[in-house]
């Protein structure tokens, strides 16, 4: 009995401890970050330079024009990056001088009413896009795309579709396979994780978060807390598909748990409430991340990453392990047992390793821009992949890349 006991216990010990929390940025209070990482601190500018190819704004502006909830959705780092090089130090109006270059076209703001991405046109669009620019300029048709980055922040990357399978049966975007891709989407060995790929977190509005922080000192009173949902009926009826069914793991075995916080309803208070905790559950939907992991990083909350094979943002330079707990999906059953074999000292460690600001900035996408946040950690990201090896560069009449090859519907004209 008193083994049994004793897991129950050490989580209402952990509960009695005074856990402060931390602000999403000390230096608003003039607070020296700690430094968990100087790479993250990197300065990208002299080190390399980026083109900016201007199209026509059909494919950009036009389609924010049509409907601007695409400014704040998920996706929208597509929107900013292009925004924040037009002025960045690092662009270069010379191409010939360019180390990459960059095709602004936005192909997550086609929504529903409710808001969710529609990507069905999404690879007539960027197909459409670089025949532009390979038609227009000579630098694409040198490489085919090896020297151009694209920021594609759906579900599936570059695989354009919401579904998985539909997604792997797709695959990557024929004509974006030499190229760099910026992604949401990060997981091991799958068809729709290019190597080389830079994986970011989506977009969290930074004035809304800044918002809502509440004085540090609030103790940390939630001991787990989740809000999202367990079962998507509508798309997944049977049960079990969705996330893998490690959501409706959750639920059903720590529904009734005093200790787990769990809705699938998000009150005005989510952002406070997710400040008042210690743990915040971040289990994989239908892709393996969602914006709450971005959100439990900034507030300080111990994420707890649920999702097998997840290639997690700026992976090479954030250290993870040092914030964060992993936790296989099968395992969700034993999620009380595995969070109380924490000591006191281990959750106080992650916090003041989540404490960094430049941990803190890297998940976000501010405007105006801020050192070491995201918008910095991918031109980072481009840096280091310099020089660019002599063997990307095709012989002049060379081709790689099959236009031709795809599915009947991505080949029409957009």
């Amino acid at each position: 009995m008193e083994a049994a006991l004793w897991p129950w216990l050490h989580l209402l010990t952990l509960m009695c401890i005074f856990i402060s929390g931390t602000l999403a940025f000390d230096t608003v209070r003039g607070t020296k970050p700690s430094i968990t990482n100087d790479t993250l601190r990197d300065d990208p500018v002299g080190r390399l330079k980026v083109y900016v190819y201007e199209l026509p704004t059909r494919y950009n502006k036009e389609v924010v024009e049509r409907d601007e909830r695409c400014l704040a959705h998920m996706f929208a780092a597509e929107i900013f990056l292009h925004e924040f090089l037009l002025s960045s130090p690092v662009r270069t109006l010379k191409p010939e001088e360019a180390d990459w270059f960059f095709t602004p076209v936005y192909t997550t703001c086609d929504l529903t009413k409710n808001g969710l991405p529609l990507p069905f046109k999404s690879p007539r669009m960027m197909r459409s896009a670089i025949h532009y620019i390979s038609t227009q300029w000579p630098y694409w048709n040198r490489t085919e795309g090896a020297d151009h980055f694209f920021i594609v922040p759906h579900d599936f990357g570059a695989c354009f579709h919401y579904k998985e399978e539909k997604a792997i049966e797709r695959g990557i975007l024929r004509v974006l396979r030499r190229s760099t891709l910026v992604q949401t989407f990060g997981q091991s060995y799958h068809v729709c994780m290019q190597q080389g790929s830079i994986v970011v977190p989506p977009y969290a509005p930074t004035k809304r978060i800044m918002e809502h922080l509440i004085p540090p000192s609030t103790p940390r009173s939630i001991f787990a807390y989740f809000r999202g949902l367990f079962y998507d009926v509508g798309n997944d009826p049977e049960g079990g598909y969705y996330a893998r069914g490690a959501r409706a793991s959750i639920w059903e075995n720590f529904k009734n748990n005093p200790l787990f916080d769990l809705s699938t309803e998000h009150p005005a208070t989510y952002y406070e409430d997710m400040q008042r905790a210690i743990f915040c559950l971040c289990p994989l939907g239908w892709a393996p991340w969602s914006p709450r992991l971005v959100e439990a990083v900034v507030f300080g909350c111990i994420p707890v990453i649920i999702a097998d094979d997840i290639v997690l943002p700026f992976a090479d330079v954030i250290p993870w392990i040092e914030i964060g707990v992993f936790l296989a999906e099968d395992d969700v059953p034993k999620l009380d047992t595995i969070l109380a074999s924490l000591s006191a000292t281990e959750v106080l460690k992650k916090q003041k390793a989540l404490a960094n600001v430049s941990i803190k900035q890297a998940m976000l996408f501010p405007q105006p821009s801020l050192p070491n946040d995201g918008f910095h950690q991918i031109l980072n990201g481009l840096a280091r992949k310099l020089p660019h090896h002599p063997s990307i560069y095709l012989q002049e009449g060379t081709r790689v890349l099959n236009w031709t090859a795809g599915p009947p519907a991505d080949l029409q004209p957009w």
